[in-house]
């Protein structure tokens, strides 16, 4: 997989993603050795941000969205940008039914375990879509940095009850219905009967500096290295807003 990013990320887009691209980079060339193509299900893809470039570095991608118009916008940009992607509809639990078992090198699950009914059940469908010796790589929202952008908004007693609730949540006006910390979410991957590979965190310090600051290409490159060494930090990686986290199918 060459390149630790697309080239067309820019500006914010490119300095939250940094750290994710790399550990995506990383995986498949463990799971795919001499550059050789993968199969990767990308699930809850939407509009193809991570199936396409991965399509482009010449991987064998299918996006699974419940979303008829995102399918359709994948398409459209697939086409574009001159790769082919299999779309599919249908949601995670679906998985076994939609593609069979052992279908992929890799799973993308990302933004999608915070919505799901039962996180649980979406686990055992992204273990049993997956081959013995492939990954899973899940990208959930965190917890803890939760708390942390609400008591720096100045809303304490919301930033409180983030801490206090099993789903992380700030009360009834918040929009996401779970986060995770870094012990559920691993606590979740284990009762799949997949192995914890990897934890970074994603997003540590770029959702709080000016946003300005991240159209600058140089305060970009430092604040790059920044998230990347921090993202493997045991204290600031359970600060992020998202948590990512790479799980491994054991082999035959």
């Amino acid at each position: 997989m060459d390149g630790r990013q697309p080239k067309r990320a820019r500006g914010g887009s490119r300095v939250r993603s940094a750290v994710l691209w790399e550990a995506l980079r990383t995986v498949l060339d463990r799971i795919a050795p001499e550059g050789g193509p993968g199969d990767v299900v990308d699930v809850g893809g939407g509009t193809g941000g991570f199936a396409v470039p991965l399509a482009e570095l010449g991987h064998r991608v299918t996006v699974v969205d419940s979303s008829p118009d995102a399918l359709a916008a994948l398409e459209r940009r697939a086409a574009e940008s001159g790769v082919r992607v299999r779309s599919v509809q249908g949601d995670a639990v679906d998985l076994p039914d939609l593609l069979g078992p052992a279908a992929a090198d890799l799973v993308l699950c990302h933004s999608v375990l915070e919505y799901v009914d039962d996180p649980a059940a979406a686990m055992a469908a992204l273990t049993g879509t997956v081959r013995p010796g492939g990954s899973v790589s899940l990208l959930a929202a965190g917890q803890v940095a939760a708390a942390l952008h609400r008591a720096v908004a100045g809303h304490f007693d919301d930033a409180r009850r983030v801490l206090a609730d099993p789903a992380g949540r700030w009360g009834e006006g918040d929009r996401m219905p779970r986060r995770f910390t870094r012990e559920t979410l691993s606590a979740l991957v284990r009762g799949a009967g997949l192995r914890v590979a990897e934890l970074h965190g994603v997003r540590i310090f770029a959702d709080l500096v000016p946003g300005g600051m991240l159209d600058d290409a140089d305060s970009a490159e430092a604040l790059i290295a920044l998230e990347s060494a921090a993202a493997v930090h045991p204290v600031l990686r359970d600060l992020a807003g998202q948590l990512h986290l790479v799980a491994d199918k054991p082999g035959p």
